[in-house]
């Protein structure tokens, strides 16, 4: 059996997985990725592990429905743990895995652009509608 390279395996994995194709599965995990409850769960956990309720407490406007589902892939995506913890009512915290925590720098940049863009995006909006959505 040949061993390979942590470099190895990269380049192996750019010919393996290309997240154009629609049958790849890093199309799939960049689908999930970029919902817009991933990306504020994630961030919620950041600072720690939370219960189940203050998550939906976190995360404005998500409904219970949409959290457990999110809350399931991500723990299925290795990104997310459950841990329960037996006692009356039964706890459950929900923590970032060491991949999940990987994310975080990622998402923290993505949040600070678009904080720092939202009055450009604002005005392109603005001017965007004044036009009629028409290009010139």
């Amino acid at each position: 059996m040949t061993t390979t390279t942590a470099a190895q395996r990269r380049e192996q994995a750019k010919v393996d997985y290309n997240a154009f194709l629609a049958a790849c599965p890093t199309n799939k995990l960049l689908d999930t990725l970029s919902d817009k409850w991933v990306c504020l769960i994630l961030a919620a956990l950041a600072d720690g592990p939370c219960r189940y309720g203050e998550l939906g407490a976190t995360v404005a406007a998500v409904s219970n429905k949409m959290l457990t589902q999110t809350l399931r892939t991500l723990e299925r995506d290795g990104l997310v743990a459950r841990e329960v913890t037996a006692q009356v009512p039964v706890r459950v915290d929900y923590s970032l895995t060491p991949l999940g925590e990987s994310l975080l720098p990622i998402l923290s940049q993505l949040k600070d652009w678009a904080e720092g863009h939202m009055d450009d995006v604002l005005l392109a909006r603005a001017e965007f509608d004044h036009h009629g959505g028409n290009a010139g």
